[in-house]
């Protein structure tokens, strides 16, 4: 009968967190032992010989991680969970490549460790469980994101990258879709051959089956030489068919018959050429309801969604945004631009955006004040010059513009679910730097730029709103629309 309590050994230098973990642990029954570096965890092991191992990254003795594939190789029945403030992809991958039961990104929910550990202690010890591998090292990834939303992302892919199942990745446009199929490739064992990627929107539909299976000489007028398809080029790597739902009814069966066989016939040929590839599908459209329509196939859509990964939008994770922002800036210093900086007033008026381009929205926008802007810090004036909806904060929904209120409930969301503990009222002066200057600014440009009348509309003398003025540097005598 499997055992569902334990000998559970917790490594993290911080007292708080060791002391939080072992009393939710202890509720549950286990025997919890606590320490706060890798040469005490190497000394509990033999001794203490726990059933469960949750263990911090980032130790002062080093990186907690490094020698987890060997605790592994000595004892493989051990269950290890790892927990890093870190939160990214790299570590999410590194944490399943050197045999990690799970990862969990901090700040962690009490119950999801418990849940973990709970899981850790019924699951019996077989050949199926992951191998200690190759980390990925500290090559940079092209996912960004702290939120809990990209937690789930960094995990979904940590979990995949070393099979072959079929993956459907789901978002809008401008999410980053293509940049999750690259980094499953990049992660993989396909990683040394070709990944190769076919937009079904940008492809004339007498054209899609040509391109996707290739052609052989005279299938069709202007065919003047075998020409291999997408499924050849890709042979041994990675097959991304993005805007999957765009794809038309009979391409659909070709390709449906591809999956199910592993074999390609050419467009005008008639031996089939046995294809190795993995299959890494996207679309921005809801499949379901194009099957209801009748203008997507069902079986299809269960051959592709093995695996959904759905990637938020990016005012669902609007924290991310000065993440993205800063390290768009970087990217955009080059042929002699200089690498400019964001300051945490501008940071925090671009997190209260809709971004209905999403990310490639943000990169672009990044990209255009590097080259208009004069100053190196971005500021907010900065921003007014290029986001109409700087110029027209709390216009109604729907148009464009953002809804205060409801932008203000979904910033502190955010801040309140990365920053576990966070202290409250850091957490409304941040807000208040972010939305008291387009107040006052908006305000001013409502009244004319009467400071009088200005100061009285928002409840506060004329010397106070100078005060703020001179504060945020907000100029009175400029207009609104060069703020």
């Amino acid at each position: 009968m499997t055992r569902l309590t334990g000998k559970i050994l917790v490594v993290d230098d911080d007292p708080a967190i060791c002391m939080v973990i072992s009393e939710a642990l202890k509720r549950q029954g286990h025997i919890v032992r606590t320490v706060g570096s890798i040469a005490e965890r190497r000394e509990a092991l033999p001794i203490f010989a726990p059933d469960v191992l949750i263990t911090d990254v980032m130790l002062p003795d080093g990186d907690g991680l490094d020698d987890v594939a060997a605790i592994l190789a000595q004892e493989p029945d051990l269950k290890v969970i790892i927990l890093s403030a870190q939160n990214t992809l790299n570590t999410a991958v590194r944490a399943t490549g050197q045999g990690a039961f799970e990862y969990l990104p901090k700040p962690f929910d009490l119950n999801e460790l418990s849940r973990a550990v709970t899981e850790a202690m019924s699951v019996r010890s077989s050949s199926s469980a992951p191998e200690p591998g190759e980390g990925s090292g500290g090559e940079e990834l092209p996912l960004i994101g702290r939120s809990a939303q990209m937690q789930e992302v960094y995990r979904t892919i940590a979990r995949v990258v070393g099979n072959d199942l079929n993956i459907l990745v789901l978002g809008e446009s401008g999410t980053g879709k293509e940049l999750v199929a690259e980094a499953i490739h990049s992660l993989g064992p396909r990683r040394s051959q070709p990944f190769v990627a076919i937009n079904m929107a940008a492809i004339p539909r007498e054209l899609i089956e040509a391109e996707l299976f290739g052609y052989e000489r005279g299938a069709f007028t202007g065919a003047v030489a075998r020409s291999a398809g997408k499924f050849e080029q890709a042979e041994g790597g990675t097959l991304f068919l993005d805007e999957i739902g765009d794809m038309p009814m009979d391409a659909q069966t070709r390709l449906l018959r591809v999956l199910q066989s592993g074999e390609v016939t050419t467009v005008g040929g008639t031996r089939p050429v046995r294809v190795n590839v993995r299959i890494i599908a996207a679309t921005n459209q809801d499949l379901p309801n194009l099957i209801a329509d009748g203008r997507f196939r069902e079986d299809l859509f269960y051959r592709l969604n093995v695996v959904p990964i759905r990637l938020p939008a990016l005012r669902e994770r609007a924290g991310d945004v000065p993440l993205l922002a800063r390290h768009f800036l970087d990217q955009a210093a080059v042929g002699g631009l200089p690498r400019k900086t964001l300051s945490a007033e501008a940071a925090g008026l671009l997190e209260l955006y809709d971004w209905p381009g999403n990310v490639r929205e943000l990169q672009n926008l990044m990209k255009r004040l590097t080259v208009l802007t004069r100053d190196q810090e971005i500021q907010v004036q900065h921003l007014r010059q290029v986001l109409t909806f700087a110029e027209s904060l709390g216009g109604p929904a729907g148009t464009g513009t953002v809804d205060l209120r409801e932008a203000a409930r979904r910033w502190s969301r955010e801040q309140l679910a990365i920053g576990a503990g966070v202290n409250p009222s850091e957490l409304h002066d941040k807000l208040l730097a972010v939305i008291e200057p387009v107040l006052l600014g908006e305000t001013l440009a409502a009244m004319d730029g009467n400071q009088i009348r200005a100061a009285a509309t928002l409840g506060m003398n004329r010397n106070t709103l100078r005060k703020k003025l001179t504060h945020y540097d907000i100029d009175p005598a400029m207009p609104l629309r060069e703020r």
